[in-house]
């Protein structure tokens, strides 16, 4: 049965063989804008500091996750985000732009830290593939990942707040688009708008509804 919030048991578990962190995605599906990762290693000692509020950030208001990020600030936990940019996507695929965010989260977390890290605890059911992290870092999918590991859940969170702001600075540039409010996804309004407007350069040209634009 599935737990209703995610706690720090499989942090726990894998403890003993080193530092054990967590890593999810956001932005797969979006049409426009960068896949990102984030990776979070919450200190044990901090536990008891953590936000009550901490779940899968699409479970989270707007403002509960800035909630819960400032919160995370504040207690300083060691967090990072990496990510992977458009035409990495359309070069690469989405799966492995995804897991290039990954590793570059987890490398921009090691180097915050200072300390190498150990365990990899990754939402999804796909052990992520690394190009440059060495292959013995042990590399955990974990399915329903951001429903069962605090360190997950936060990674979701802060990914997420990145992602929406950085889709936000976006919607700056181009309003015509309303990328404050779909953050790239495929929405009706999304679609008029390309519709109308064409794609950007910060458009998948990869993904179906924008390759069929170009063509």
């Amino acid at each position: 049965m599935t737990q209703a919030k995610p706690d720090f048991h499989l942090e726990e578990k894998h403890a003993n063989q080193g530092l054990v962190i967590g890593v999810d995605e956001v932005g797969r599906g979006p049409w426009a804008g960068p896949v990102m990762a984030g990776a979070v290693w919450i200190n044990p000692a901090l536990l008891s500091s953590l936000p009550l509020e901490i779940i899968d950030s699409k479970k989270l208001t707007p403002s509960k996750r800035e909630y819960i990020h400032k919160a995370l600030t504040s207690i300083d936990i060691a967090m990072a985000v990496g990510q992977a940019d458009v035409e990495e996507i359309d070069r690469l695929n989405i799966l492995n732009a995804t897991f290039l965010a990954m590793e570059r989260a987890c490398i921009n977390l090691q180097e915050k830290m200072g300390s190498n890290i150990k365990t990899i605890l990754v939402d999804g059911n796909r052990k992520p593939i690394f190009k440059v992290m060495s292959e013995q870092i042990n590399r955990i999918p974990i399915i329903n990942g951001d429903n069962m590991s605090l360190s997950i859940a936060a990674a979701s969170i802060i990914a997420k707040q990145k992602r929406d702001s950085y889709m936000c600075d976006l919607h700056s540039l181009h309003p015509e688009y309303g990328f404050n409010r779909h953050k790239g996804y495929g929405t009706k309004f999304h679609r008029l708008a390309l519709a109308e407007f064409g794609p950007t350069p910060h458009h998948r040209s990869s993904f179906a509804p924008i390759r069929a634009l170009k063509s």
